[in-house]
């Protein structure tokens, strides 16, 4: 699938996107093995979300689609999940398999993790190591890619374990672990990540303690079933943000974006480089603070990105190094070097396309060196990256001739109907 995307001057419009992927991923989970019926609403129907659902249906979990982003799953315990009968595909579903293993070292069956071509080359030793250290059995292919082997145990033990990387996936998969474990089970972490896991443990009735870095939990509880509402995912909203600031006319409206403080990085980074950012209409809903955003043109300057930023705004730095070629001066960041380890390598493929359009890019283990200018047309790899395709898309608002985008298939992994929603706010992306 390729993108044909013309050059356009103009992006307005009021707007919701689809839900965040994060947290369906981490309602579907946990409802499944909660005691009782939990209904799900702004669940993303997107395929990296729907292999999560499928995996749980392979093990016994009745999950009914009441309509579009509406789910009823009807949890089966702590316990009661059963042995799938094959493989459970995840597709390129890196934050399925990292989670997955967790909560799966502690059953009672055995399971084998396997996704597309793409998440198979992906590193899964930074979450079965310490696994492994609380007893788990579970196994990875020699160069610690999958498949995730994982075999029963009589019991895991806690562990205190100190994340070497900043990873909400790595901490979200230890703590899954720990409710499986014997004694209390603490995470320590020296940058914050996302706290998606953490806040639902607690919607579901499961205590979790956060106190300064150090995240702990008690083994041996249950669940209890509860109602999820899904924000609208903050990393979609992204794409329209930067779209209304780098538009020559542009005023985008997003509403019930989730606002939760260890995701808004990408917003802080937004408003050090000048964006014309108003947030309005905050709420709550269940544990995830909301709220609507607007964004207008903006005149964005070049920033060194503050590191402290980096892990909160690590999925956003695409359509970011897309802003920091339409803005005045040069951008850096450093301190990502994670974004090699994801559905592509995001420094690599983005400064090669970068470059590919016009813009002076300099690449840099952990990071890039970008210095805004005039943006031509041209032909980006993406690589198979549901972001590096939506992120270039976006620079055609300034552009000066087409840009065309090969390998899109997976933006339906995070973004359904990406291309209607951008064409509705005035960009002009064909589809071939």
């Amino acid at each position: 699938m390729k993108y044909l995307v013309q050059p356009k001057k103009t992006a307005h419009g009021e707007i919701t996107v689809p839900g965040d992927k994060s947290i369906s991923h981490r309602a579907i989970m946990l409802a499944s093995i909660a005691d009782g019926e939990t209904r799900v609403t702004g669940f993303l129907d997107g395929e990296d979300c729907l292999a999560t659902m499928s995996a749980f249906q392979q093990m016994g979990v009745k999950i009914e689609r009441i309509t579009e982003g509406e789910l009823v799953v009807h949890g089966v315990g702590k316990h009661g999940l059963r042995e799938p009968t094959d493989t459970l595909d995840l597709g390129n579903s890196g934050t399925s398999m990292r989670l997955l293993t967790g909560l799966l070292a502690g059953q009672s069956i055995a399971t084998t993790l396997v996704g597309d071509g793409s998440l198979m080359k992906r590193p899964m030793r930074r979450v079965c190591d310490p696994l492994a250290l609380m007893g788990a059995q579970v196994a990875t292919s020699s160069d610690g890619t999958p498949p995730v082997t994982i075999k029963p145990v009589d019991q895991l033990n806690a562990i205190i374990y100190e994340l070497p990387v900043a990873s909400a996936q790595v901490k979200s998969a230890i703590l899954l672990a720990g409710m499986y474990a014997q004694g209390k089970t603490v995470v320590k972490e020296s940058k914050a990540t996302r706290d998606h896991t953490e806040r639902m443990l607690s919607a579901f009735a499961y205590p979790v303690s956060v106190q300064e870095g150090n995240i702990s939990i008690q083994g041996g509880l249950s669940l209890q079933a509860t109602n999820i509402q899904v924000p609208a995912d903050i990393s979609s909203a992204a794409f329209f943000i930067v779209a209304a600031c780098i538009a020559p006319q542009g005023q985008i409206t997003i509403h019930n974006v989730g606002m939760n403080p260890t995701r808004t990085g990408v917003i802080d980074i937004l408003l050090a480089m000048n964006a014309n950012i108003v947030i309005h209409n905050q709420a709550t809903v269940g544990r995830e603070p909301i709220a609507s955003i607007t964004a207008k043109s903006s005149q964005l300057k070049g920033i060194q990105v503050p590191t402290h930023l980096v892990p909160s705004a690590i999925d956003e730095f695409p359509i970011l190094c897309i802003a920091a070629a339409c803005a005045k001066g040069e951008t850096r960041v450093t301190n990502a070097e994670e974004l090699r380890v994801k559905e592509s390598d995001r420094i690599s493929q983005m400064a090669q396309g970068l470059a590919s359009i016009g813009i002076q890019v300099e690449e840099f283990p952990d990071g890039l060196r970008i210095t805004g200018g005039s943006i031509s047309g041209g032909e980006i790899n993406s690589a198979h990256d549901h972001r590096i395709a939506m992120s270039f898309a976006i620079a055609s608002l300034r552009a000066s001739s087409v840009i065309e985008i090969s390998d899109c298939e997976n933006v339906a992994t995070s973004f359904p109907g990406f291309v209607e929603l951008a064409n509705s706010v005035g960009l002009s992306i064909n589809v071939q």
